[in-house]
């Protein structure tokens, strides 16, 4: 199984893979995803095939990975993390704000409805990813729970934002944020310590954190 971009060390590995998805980025802008084959993508990244294969099993690979590492850069860019407070909120904005730039480059063709759930599922895994090692940093009980919460999580979110975003009618992102938040707010609450200490009536800390 090929190592996630997200764990390439070797800089030589991040510049072929880098090559590789601004080749297959530059290519969607004049070719549907269907048309597009592995020849032409290691044309335009003047790689080989054998060297394509070592890092992809497939173009559906290398897009999922061109997805997740353009979500990356995003996030990265505004410096977040998730640390359990209310950095999820602004993870919550740069969801909406990146499922905007992916409707924006979407392919025309036949081929929208798979393009659009490989760009989904790349979506939702950056942000398991992304909350799981928040969680991580925080203390939870049991052992294994991050990585539930993390995983529902991550569908409620990105579920909520596809929706906000095909909406017609839809209002600005920085109106849905905090519905949003309201609904994973209860998934996000159980990867705080149990005995967490409350505020106010009926509140917990991690609670009041969330919801800033």
């Amino acid at each position: 199984m090929a190592i996630s971009d997200c764990d390439v060390r070797d800089p030589r590995i991040r510049r072929t893979r880098q090559l590789l998805q601004r080749a297959l980025q530059k290519l969607l802008q004049d070719k549907s995803f269907d048309d597009i084959s592995v020849h032409d993508i290691t044309g335009e990244a003047t790689l080989n095939r054998a060297t394509f294969y070592d890092h992809y099993t497939d173009k559906y690979a290398l897009l999922e990975a061109m997805v997740a590492a353009g979500f990356h850069e995003l996030l990265s860019h505004r410096q977040l993390s998730y640390d359990g407070t209310c950095a999820a909120r602004a993870i919550i904005l740069a969801t909406c704000d990146f499922r905007n730039q992916c409707e924006s480059h979407r392919p025309l063709g036949e081929d929208r409805g798979a393009f659009e759930s490989l760009v989904d599922a790349a979506i939702v895994r950056t942000l398991r990813r992304v909350l799981i090692e928040g969680m991580r940093r925080c203390p939870s009980e049991p052992a294994g729970l991050a990585e539930l919460i993390a995983a529902s999580a991550s569908g409620a979110i990105y579920g909520a934002v596809k929706e906000w975003s095909v909406r017609p009618d839809r209002c600005a992102a920085a109106e849905i944020v905090p519905v949003v938040l309201q609904l994973v707010l209860p998934l996000l609450q159980a990867a705080m310590r149990p005995e967490a200490e409350t505020v106010g009536t009926g509140g917990t800390r991690g609670e009041a954190e969330l919801a800033t």
